[in-house]
């Protein structure tokens, strides 16, 4: 699967959607845009590895347009999932560029906009919205609507790492989600799934240590990961 760049971009949307299905966390929020001048017919996939935005017939899985982007920093990840755009708006605050298209991510306000720092497209650069030229976020505003589908995946703890973060208590991510979600199928966590690393999640990572005569540590590193049987790719 490291060969994914090669894939078909039919065949790759398809194994990521079907992947992502599992981890689509947010709810679809009620339309707040009031002037959507654009085709409905859309889905938006993010590949962080090659920093590219493909912009997709739902109908047909043909790329319309692909665009350059800058992904989040290893620090500060983009959310890896499967969202909704939720909002959309014009001039959204400085430094955001001159779009802004809010996505349902649970854990943080992430969203797809351009940038006054043109420089940073094509890196890893962000915290961990996605940024795109000013041109062109103004091209893909025009296009989709509130409701588009916008699949996020790669990256240095994507589906395709071969390895995942060290994570403390406060961090927020799509990895913090899972491993809240392992956590609850083995009987501990039973807190929102929410993607926070907060203090409820904190006693049920040391009663889970403890159980299974772990270090005892709020960090989630190697030796939990494969305690919960999160395996990276190879």
């Amino acid at each position: 699967m490291k060969n994914h760049r090669f894939l078909p971009i039919t065949i790759l949307l398809t194994l990521v959607l079907i992947f992502f299905t599992n981890i689509n966390v947010g709810a679809l929020n009620p339309e707040v845009s009031s002037n959507i001048e654009n085709n409905t017919n859309h889905n938006i996939l993010v590949d962080l590895n090659d920093l590219k935005m493909f912009l997709i017939d739902k109908d047909t899985n043909e790329v319309i347009k692909s665009y350059p982007i800058a992904g989040g920093k290893p620090s500060t990840p983009s959310p890896i999932g499967t969202w909704t755009i939720i909002g959309k708006e014009a001039d959204w605050g400085k430094g955001f560029g001159s779009r802004w298209m809010a996505l349902n991510v649970p854990w943080g306000k992430y969203g797809i906009h351009g940038t006054n720092k043109p420089l940073t497209i094509g890196g890893a650069e962000s915290l961990g919205c996605i940024r795109m030229f000013n041109k062109d976020v103004e091209d893909l505003y025009k296009r989709v609507r509130v409701g588009t589908t916008v699949v996020i995946y790669g990256g240095p703890y994507g589906l395709y790492s071969n390895h995942f973060r060290n994570l403390i208590p406060g961090d927020r991510g799509a990895d913090v989600w899972e491993v809240q979600r392992r956590l609850r199928d083995k009987g501990y966590y039973l807190g929102k799934l929410d993607g926070v690393y907060g203090d409820g999640m904190k006693a049920q990572v040391i009663r889970f240590r403890k159980d299974n005569k772990l270090t005892l540590t709020h960090n989630i590193d190697k030796e939990l990961y494969e305690k919960l049987e999160m395996n990276a790719f190879e």
